[in-house]
């Protein structure tokens, strides 16, 4: 009798640890329970708009997809490429354009965008109101200061190839993220490049005017029709682990709309996290960037996270000229929509709409 059951829990067991890796949700570890680890780099310091990703961890949206996210600060939007691509992080939130470009040289080895999060480009050039800078002619021979491997500033020479001036004869001013909008307020640089999001709401907390104080050039409206960050993964990871990428989008996605809903309590999490940070300007800042980068015409068609393959086919061509490309990559070398959810799932704009 003692032989007899001992025969029937092995064959129950072994039936068990039969059932198919596919029969697991996607996501989810395998069968020994132990959940994928995933490195995420952000692309700046903490504030208002990185509340999507650490709310997708607090709230536990990443584990319920068998997933162990680490989230790191960042050290520029473009930078962002460069720690995915060396592998020491699987995924983050960085720089189309800037995956464009190594698309191109180095083919095969490029981060893939999966989710695009700004669907409007915030980079800008901006200037005090009464100051020298009138025109970006003007920017040749003054100091413009900008963090080291920003975005904006790595954008600036296809800014000077549509709009006439020399990008060479720019001198370019390094600084601390947090200290850009001081530069220009303080005289120290002639015009600063960086994130319209990131510089409006520094100025409100520097009680400066933005619109009456400063005069901004926004690329979008010179000629560079651009998108601009999202969520991108190593190709390793891509390839090895396509679940665990879906299960990232689906808790990130899951996080931007409950954010979106609710940027109080995203806010006070935020807080929670980094006490130092001024809870009022971060909540403004990430309403800004949700209104302002988020909700779009095309979203409203695509939802968020996707895009239109002829505007990125039409980005991917400005960046490779103005930079000299001998390859233009192709779309899907750069972005991806395997892994997204329904459009419905992903309205940005009816999830904004039930904010107080």
């Amino acid at each position: 009798m003692r032989s007899k059951v001992l025969l029937a829990v092995s064959l129950v067991a072994s039936a068990w640890l039969a059932v198919p890796a596919a029969a697991q949700a996607p996501g989810q570890a395998p069968a020994t329970g132990e959940p994928t680890k995933i490195r995420f780099t952000l692309d700046w310091k903490i504030s208002g708009p990185h509340a999507f990703y650490y709310w997708a961890k607090q709230k536990g949206y990443f584990a319920a997809e068998g997933l162990d996210v680490t989230i790191d600060q960042g050290e520029g939007s473009a930078a962002t490429v460069t720690r995915v691509m060396t592998g020491a992080y699987d995924a983050g939130f960085g720089d189309i354009n800037a995956v464009i470009q190594n698309a191109a040289a180095k083919p095969g080895e490029q981060p893939v965008m999966v989710y695009l999060v700004y669907n409007r480009a915030p980079y800008a050039v901006i200037a005090k109101a009464d100051g020298p800078i009138k025109t970006l002619k003007d920017l040749e021979g003054r100091t413009v200061s900008a963090p080291a491997g920003s975005a904006t500033l790595r954008l600036l020479a296809p800014l000077a190839a549509k709009n006439g001036f020399d990008a060479a004869k720019v001198k370019i001013l390094n600084a601390a993220p947090n200290l850009i909008e001081q530069m220009l307020v303080q005289g120290q640089a002639d015009a600063i490049a960086q994130f319209s999001v990131t510089s409006f709401m520094n100025f409100v907390a520097m009680k400066r005017d933005p619109e009456k104080d400063f005069r901004w050039f926004m690329y979008s409206d010179l000629g560079l029709d651009l998108y601009s960050n999202g969520v991108m993964v190593s190709q390793k990871l891509l390839k090895e682990k396509p679940a665990a990428v879906r299960g990232l989008v689906k808790a990130i996605n899951r996080a931007v709309m409950d954010v979106a809903a609710d940027p109080d309590a995203a806010t006070t999490m935020l807080t929670g996290l980094e006490p130092l940070i001024n809870a009022d300007i971060e909540k403004q800042r990430l309403v800004y960037t949700i209104k302002s980068l988020m909700i779009s015409p095309e979203t409203a068609r695509l939802g968020l996270g996707d895009l239109d393959d002829g505007r990125l086919a039409g980005a991917i061509k400005t960046v490779a000229d103005a930079y000299g490309l001998e390859k233009v990559p192709d779309v899907r070398a750069v972005f991806v929509r395997e892994f997204l959810l329904p459009a419905a799932e992903r309205d940005i704009a009816a999830a904004a709409a039930k904010a107080k």
